[in-house]
């Protein structure tokens, strides 16, 4: 709410649900209102002013030229001073909102905006109470808090927030060495999470991020790649995905940030529902239009939980039917690492794990001891990248049904979602492919090729990809049936 008074000194009066802002000539005056809450305590003027020093002191970390100091107003006779931030003024002409809003370009400012937190990250506090809100555990909690908000408040379709749920915690749980690792690399930090383009001005000298979350400490301590996400979220729920995308390359690049893909998805997710959250109180205290607001930050938290989704997708096919140009084309759309048993077998080769002679399947380095050892080490690793976010595309023939139950396991145990694509070309064309093609690792005849092809064993549930035409029309196919893969509520 906001009261405007006309006049040479442009007086505005902003209300929050905690408090009140003056804007006065070139100065903004904010006080905390007289209340407590779940997450609060203002009710004496002694509690308000500690809250003001705390802000003043953490805001000062990132705008220490716009929180000019604590003052009072003049109180009623018999009651003390009211305490206040007195901090400097911005045209709203230079806030981040206005700017995108009107179509102005602020490419530079993301840069400068992703420059600035990647420095603040750097030089953030960190310690055991800090790196304690980034354990999986506590990620979980925090998500958990706020679902059971947004059930409570019976804006959204209780439906909506189950699969949110659903997702984030299929995320989480089958993460924990992700979380242990960005603690491990110091990635948790005193931040400022409370980041959103209502809040940043872009003026000549530079980027102004203001109003940090002060209120819980433990709300403040997260990852980089969390902070930098809600101002990405923001973005988005502006309608420019595109910039939400180029902040945070940025950032990636300026913070030597090399977390998977999937972690910024999960945590611009948590953002959203984050204030799908506050949209929600919003909505409880009289503001039915928030309604709208609740349901597009939802609509963001599920797109990019979906994108967040772990999968390991399994390429299978005879040699010469084109499942490793498929699995390598199809690496970059996915954000995926490609584990092949043929680059497995030649390391194990080459280390004297596995031995023996080649051409002829079932014998010598195919016997079904050296088969074992190539499969263990192909699901050691993909169990490796799928616990730290990463999705997996598995290049084997998968003529095995032992071998793909294995992998469907480890999808259960990992929390990722199995897709699994069988590539089909005629046989002679799969032959001849295995005389053209250039320098590989596999040990692949003619004559191995159609051997094999008629030694299958059934694989009903595979998703049936023609590899005998254009490699654009296979890889579409395959990326069609890898999204359209449904995540089932369990």
């Amino acid at each position: 709410m906001a009261w405007t008074t006309p006049g040479n000194l442009s007086a505005e009066v902003h209300e929050t649900h905690t408090g009140l802002v003056a804007l006065l000539g070139e100065r903004a005056y904010k006080a905390k209102k007289a209340l407590v809450t779940e997450f609060l305590d203002f009710r004496t003027a002694q509690q308000r002013e500690e809250a003001c020093a705390h802000e003043i002191e953490l805001n000062s970390r990132l705008a220490p030229d716009s929180y000019l100091g604590l003052a009072h107003f003049s109180g009623v006779e018999g009651e003390p001073p009211e305490p206040v931030i007195v901090m400097r003024r911005y045209p709203d002409t230079c806030r981040l909102t206005y700017l995108v809003r009107h179509g102005t370009p602020v490419e530079a400012h993301l840069v400068s905006i992703a420059e600035t937190l990647a420095s603040f990250h750097a030089g953030a506090a960190r310690g055991d109470a800090i790196d304690a809100c980034g354990t999986a555990d506590a990620v979980a909690a925090r998500w958990q808090a706020n679902i059971d908000e947004l059930h409570h408040h019976a804006v959204l379709a209780p439906g909506l927030i189950d699969e949110v749920w659903h997702l984030a915690s299929q995320y989480i749980s089958g993460r924990s060495a992700l979380f242990s690792q960005r603690i491990a690399d110091r990635r948790i930090v005193d931040g400022h999470a409370d980041l959103l383009t209502d809040d940043i001005f872009c003026m000549p000298e530079g980027p102004v991020l203001l109003d940090c979350l002060e209120f819980d400490d433990r709300l403040r301590y997260v990852d980089g790649l969390d902070d930098v996400a809600f101002l990405a979220m923001d973005l988005e729920y502006l309608g420019r995905k595109d910039l939400a995308e180029f902040l945070l390359d940025h950032y990636r690049r300026a913070a030597g940030e090399t977390a998977p893909v999937t972690l910024a998805d999960f945590y611009i997710a948590y953002r959203a529902v984050v204030r799908a959250k506050v949209d929600c109180v919003r909505v409880a205290q009289g503001h039915p239009e928030a309604a709208e607001d609740a349901q597009r930050h939802i609509d963001i938290a599920l797109d990019h939980l979906r994108a967040a989704t772990v999968r390991l997708v399994m390429v299978g096919g005879g040699p010469g039917t084109g499942k490793t140009t498929l699995s390598r084309a199809l690496a970059e759309p996915l954000g995926a690492q490609v584990i092949s048993t043929d680059d497995v077998r030649r390391e194990l080769q080459s280390a004297g794990v596995i031995s023996g002679a080649v051409g002829e399947p079932e014998a010598g380095l195919y016997s079904a001891e050296n088969v074992a050892a190539v499969y263990d080490a192909v699901l050691q690793r993909a169990r490796h990248h799928l616990e730290r976010g990463e999705t997996v595309i598995l290049d084997a023939t998968w003529r095995d049904a032992h071998q793909r139950e294995r992998v469907r396991r480890l999808a259960g145990e990992t929390q990722a979602l199995v897709v699994e694509l069988s590539c089909h070309v005629p046989v002679r064309d799969a032959a001849a492919r295995t005389v053209s093609r250039g320098p590989t690792s596999s040990d692949a005849t003619p004559e191995i090729a159609a051997r094999l092809a008629q030694a299958d064993d059934a694989w009903p549930q595979a998703h049936r990809i023609d590899t005998g035409g254009p490699l654009a029309e296979s890889v579409a196919e395959a990326r069609k049936a890898v999204f359209e893969t449904p995540v089932a509520l369990r």
